[in-house]
């Protein structure tokens, strides 16, 4: 093996729990492990972000890595962690979500290699959905007691918790069903590792429990720390809710805006999970950014690595150069290379008022511009006043009041940006 798998992930601190013997297993041969990814969208978030780097990992330390969709546990619901059951899909939606989660997957993961460590996909509804009901309480059930089940904390802390209304047999069985997922690859595709987040360690272990029982054989659990931010918010998540890999839900701007704005502590704990950066690379990083903090350098470089993987090299030039955009010397050229989508996205929440095309091909005058025709300020002396004391800028560029905005102002054939001293921007857009 080209690195040991266990030790790349300890310095890394992407490790919860190691069942006694895997460190050893590892380094024996090369070995197939999965994790499991829930098909209920068309596309993972930085949540999923922990649990493919695992993968990742592995697959560069000379392993096979194995991705399963959860196409049929998908249908039921994991209670691990949740206060209530999910939705339900059809099997048209799930194979759709799958082809899609599969592209997201091959930025970090080599499905195509010749090599014997090629990662591999499957879906658990292709081996689950000829199971009959009395087949699996038959077969599998029979090796699990109650007692066994209730014990684990997943379902312990949802049957005890006052929030709750309890829990329904379906998700009861969820750990029987990803349990046979395990007993199912490790007889048909030599898995003998499963990962996931710590939540999952009572999943998983049922597993290799039922490769005991049933396999006779033995599987091994790994789990990584379930991520947290320093101010106590949920990783993942940003003012429009989750933050995901596809960029039709999360624009790359704003995917590498959420890096950027990473606190130095939460900087240096990610640089090290969500990248392949060296150990020597990141210590070196560590150190330059503590003797010059300012600089925000951990933070420039680990949005600078995840968005490329997720995204592309482009995709990262173009959101590193909109960040910096409202500070560029060149303000003028410089927007007008943002597609509109980006534009929208640097000027989110911005004040915006439709003027007319007509207006501006007469060219807009500055009062008409600041309030008569857009109320941006609370009246036409107000805006004689700003003008006056020459806080008034159009596209970055000082103004006086007798600026006329035309055509030749418009960014993208449609914007004109106004800023009233450094704090107060707005945009008008020609309808």
């Amino acid at each position: 093996m080209s690195k040991n798998f266990i030790e790349e992930l300890q310095w890394r601190g992407m490790i919860h729990d190691v069942m006694p013997g895997a460190e050893d297993h590892l380094q024996e041969a090369m070995r197939s492990a999965y994790v499991g990814f829930d098909p209920t969208a068309d596309s993972l978030h930085i949540g999923n972000l922990v649990p493919i780097m695992l993968l990742a990992h592995y697959q560069r330390c000379g392993h096979k890595p194995v991705a399963l969709v959860g196409g049929a546990t998908g249908m039921i619901g994991d209670p691990s962690g949740k206060s209530s059951e999910r939705n339900l899909l059809d099997e048209r939606i799930l194979r759709h979500n799958q082809d899609a989660i599969k592209g997201q997957l091959a930025h970090f993961l080599d499905f195509e290699s010749n090599e014997a460590n090629a990662a591999v996909l499957v879906n658990n509804y292709d081996w689950m959905k000829e199971f009959s009901f009395l087949e699996f309480i038959r077969d599998v059930g029979k090796h699990i007691t109650v007692n066994y089940m209730m014990a684990k904390d997943s379902v312990k802390n949802r049957i005890s918790s006052e929030a709750s209304e309890g829990m329904s047999f379906t998700e009861f069985t969820y750990q029987l069903v990803q349990g046979y997922d395990f007993l199912h690859l490790y007889n048909n595709n030599d898995c003998t590792i499963q990962m996931g987040g710590s939540d999952q360690w009572g999943n998983i272990t049922t597993g290799t429990e039922l490769i005991r029982r049933i396999g006779k054989g033995k599987g091994y659990a790994i789990t990584c720390p379930l991520i947290t931010k320093s101010d106590g918010s949920k990783f993942g998540k940003s003012e429009g809710g989750n933050v995901w890999l596809d960029a039709n839900r999360t624009s790359p701007y704003k995917f590498y805006q959420y890096w950027l704005n990473s606190s130095d502590e939460d900087a240096e704990k990610y640089i090290k999970i969500f990248t392949f950066l060296t150990k020597e690379t990141i210590e070196t990083l560590v150190a330059e950014h503590k003797e010059m903090p300012h600089l925000r350098l951990l933070q420039k470089r680990l949005a600078k690595e995840i968005t490329t993987m997720v995204h592309s090299e482009s995709d990262f030039v173009n959101a590193e150069k909109a960040s910096g955009i409202l500070f560029s010397k060149s303000f003028k050229e410089d927007i007008q290379t943002l597609d509109e989508s980006t534009f929208l996205d640097v000027f989110e929440g911005v004040p915006q008022a439709d003027i007319s095309s007509n207006d501006i091909e007469e060219g807009l005058d500055m009062i008409a511009a600041l309030a008569a025709k857009t109320s941006f300020l609370k009246s036409n002396g107000e805006a004689r006043r700003a003008l006056k004391e020459n806080a008034v800028s159009v596209n970055k560029e000082k103004v006086k009041e007798d600026y006329r905005i035309t055509s030749s102002d418009l960014i993208n054939d449609k914007y004109v940006i106004i800023n009233k001293g450094k704090k107060n921007t707005y945009i008008l857009k020609v309808v």
